[in-house]
């Protein structure tokens, strides 16, 4: 993984064709892979999580997050990528963006008689419960 983002940061397009899974060259872009690397500065790789990719596993996964600027914009890709090993050799199969955390509201509800959290003095119900 970190060799393919450092390709990405070198702009070596030939490098991510030759390091992508030969049963997946067919539907590449190198055209838009070009241009995503010319146009993004990259400015770093965060590995998240690895799983297996060990020595005598066939399959691997790395959960990556990498910082890129973008048109004068910061902007992140995180993505779940699957490696797989083909005649001894480690290649990049694909990768599925990982769904977000459900984010869950931990403060206690406000009730109708209970004075607005938006700092007014009105009871909620008046105020920004109406």
């Amino acid at each position: 993984m970190r060799s393919r983002y450092s390709a990405y940061a070198e702009h070596a397009i030939d490098y991510l064709g030759d390091t992508l899974h030969p049963d997946h060259r067919s539907d590449w872009d190198r055209d838009a892979t070009r241009r995503w690397s010319d146009t993004a500065e990259w400015l770093g790789l965060e590995i998240v999580a690895t799983e297996a990719g060990e020595t005598g596993d066939e399959q691997g996964w790395v959960e990556f997050i990498a910082t890129f600027k973008e048109r004068g914009e910061f902007k992140r890709h995180q993505e779940r990528s699957r490696f797989q090993r083909h005649a001894g050799r480690w290649y990049y199969v694909d990768g599925e963006i990982p769904k977000p955390q459900t984010q869950r509201h931990v403060t206690p509800k406000v009730g109708r008689n209970d004075p607005c959290p938006c700092g007014s003095g009105k009871k909620f119900k008046k105020c920004c419960g109406a």
